[in-house]
């Protein structure tokens, strides 16, 4: 896969070192990056310092998502400063995004994904939780690409009926996973939390009334908003909570 929310066609590319100087705009839309809780950025925030600590890390992410959004503030990036990079890396399978910590060379936006989630600790702790962490993960991917098609199609007018009418019961199936529980595989945050997060804050702009019914939901919101490095980064300047999908969507594209 691609991209963790949808694949941008348009592919340059944005590398960042310890000591580099940041060239892309700030861009946070309503999916937070899990590397805000980490104390730095890796596509969502443009960059600033790596993420993983202490040796320099170096990541590439597709630049067009940033000129999508930010057409008349990102940088003159083409893709031959991608192409020019793209085989000395060292990667297996040479991609954006990427990321390079140390010896380990990932490509493919879930690995790395997986990849910071296990070096702190966030993939869960007992099977079950590992389990519920495996599946979730999944259906937040289905969710999202269910919505993206609506979202992204010509039809959007005519498809956004019958999407809204099946929301209730998308979000019902969420509500029933998470029960009681403070987060979705349990007593500690995973990084699963971040990707319904996502899917749930999406859902909560494109339709208000999507959570209305389901109390859990919103508290589980109001709980994930409430951590510390999340609110205050939702507090600064950083955070930006529109655009959602980039400019050739048909909705969420302002």
């Amino acid at each position: 896969m691609e991209g963790i929310i949808i694949t941008v066609i348009t592919i340059t590319i944005i590398i960042f070192t310890a000591n580099s100087v940041c060239q892309a705009p700030p861009i946070a839309p309503s999916h937070l990056i899990l590397t805000v809780m980490l104390g730095g950025s890796l596509g969502g925030g443009g960059c600033s310092r790596p993420y993983l600590r202490p040796r320099p890390s170096e990541g590439g992410l597709w630049g067009g998502l940033f000129h999508s959004i930010f057409s008349t503030t990102a940088p003159d990036y083409d893709r031959s400063q991608w192409l020019n990079e793209k085989f000395k890396l060292g990667l297996d399978f040479p991609n954006l995004p990427y990321l390079i910590d140390g010896a380990h060379k990932i490509t493919q936006s879930n690995a790395i994904l997986r990849y910071i989630a296990r070096k702190h600790n966030l993939c869960g702790e007992t099977e079950e939780e590992k389990i519920r962490v495996d599946i979730l993960e999944n259906q937040a991917m289905d969710t999202s690409n269910e919505m993206a098609r609506v979202c992204y199609s010509p039809d959007f007018e005519k498809l956004k009926p019958e999407y809204v009418k099946a929301i209730p019961d998308k979000m019902k199936l969420y509500s029933q996973f998470l029960g009681k529980r403070p987060w979705f595989a349990g007593e500690k945050l995973t990084y699963v939390d971040f990707l319904v997060y996502d899917i749930l804050d999406l859902h909560r702009i494109f339709e208000p009334t999507s959570l209305d019914t389901f109390p859990n939901l919103k508290e589980f919101m109001a709980r994930f908003e409430g951590l510390k490095k999340i609110s205050a980064y939702m507090k600064s300047s950083r955070f930006l909570p529109h655009p959602v999908y980039t400019k050739i969507a048909t909705w969420g594209n302002k």
